[in-house]
């Protein structure tokens, strides 16, 4: 590319003669088209100034080649797994929602597109699946929902709760996958999850969503330790008893206890009590409790130097002194 060609002036751009190729770039209807995977609708392709009879010659002519009914593919974009999964949520209406596993892989939280489409419409609509779309008919909480590239979708919580209820989807590795590498939080899984209940597949979902939660935990806990062990961290020590509670993690000189984060473990502790109680006894007897979500332990570093700032009292300085906290 030659950097010091003249830039083309206003007027030179105007009376620049435009051929069929620079029309058709610049058409609306094609602009469209490119922006949905090759796909256009009979009703998109009317409101952008195609007559009825302009369309069923294109598709005499295989210009355009029918996907689902009043959805066409141009023939200048090949198939893909894109395009198959937009196809499915144009023919089910603006009003539609692509939802499970097929929303899922359209975040990119799945490694492929399922066979089956799932997409959500209102339950005044009554469309029927047909092959490769399953409709479900419910109405969706709005906060659930939002465009991504066009296409109405559900939100990621929402999307990774619906494709866990699917037979062909692992749903519990795939609530651990997003749980263990903080691309969601448990609080915004279990609140998505109450906006849900009674939908489908909600009770079982709800299961696996209480034992990723757990699993995920217990990994963060172990993790811990073994990074406190690892840097040299002193004064941490495990199951310590103050006043009857059992504490899984503690710097007994500091009077500080530090709880892996779990909300849906509304409980039972090594001492058979709940969270909230052990907290308020330990804070009756001058300790402190510093809660550590497990996607935290992706940066050793941020969490080390947040515990010694709880330890010592000081934030952590410059020099990577984080490390070892003072008991």
């Amino acid at each position: 590319m030659n950097r010091n060609a003249t830039a083309p002036t206003p007027s030179a751009v105007r009376t620049a003669p435009v051929g069929p190729g620079r029309r058709r770039d610049t058409d609306p209807l094609t602009r469209l088209v490119a922006g949905q995977d090759g796909l256009v609708t009979r009703a998109q392709a009317l409101a952008h100034g195609l007559s009825t009879d302009q369309v069923d010659r294109r598709l005499a002519a295989r210009r355009w080649t029918p996907v689902h009914p009043r959805v066409y593919r141009d023939a200048a974009h090949p198939p893909t797994e894109r395009s198959r999964v937009r196809a499915a949520a144009l023919w089910a209406g603006e009003d539609a929602v692509l939802s499970g596993a097929a929303a899922a892989w359209w975040w990119g939280l799945l490694p492929g597109a399922p066979e089956v489409v799932t997409v959500t419409v209102p339950r005044r609509r009554a469309p029927r699946s047909r092959a490769g779309i399953l409709v479900r008919r419910r109405e969706l909480d709005p906060c659930d929902v939002v465009v991504r590239d066009g296409v109405a979708v559900g939100r990621p919580a929402a999307a990774v709760l619906e494709a866990a209820a699917d037979p062909s989807v692992p749903g519990e590795a795939l609530l651990d996958h997003v749980l263990t590498t903080g691309v969601l939080d448990v609080d915004e899984l279990l609140g998505t999850h109450a906006r849900a209940t009674g939908a489908h597949g909600s009770v079982a979902v709800g299961r696996m969503l209480t034992g990723a939660s757990r699993r995920v935990a217990v990994r963060a806990r172990h993790g811990l330790r073994t990074l406190l062990v690892a840097r040299g961290v002193r004064g941490a020590r495990t199951d310590v008893v103050v006043a009857g509670v059992v504490l899984d993690l503690a710097f007994p000189a500091a009077r500080l206890v530090v709880e892996v984060h779990d909300p849906v473990d509304a409980g039972a502790g090594a001492d058979g009590c709940g969270p909230a109680w052990r907290r308020a006894v330990l804070r009756r007897h001058g300790w402190r409790t510093l809660v550590v979500e497990p996607a935290e332990l992706r940066c050793p570093e941020q969490l080390l130097a947040r515990l010694r700032e709880a330890v010592t009292g000081h934030p952590a300085g410059p020099g990577g002194a984080a490390g070892r906290a003072a008991g």
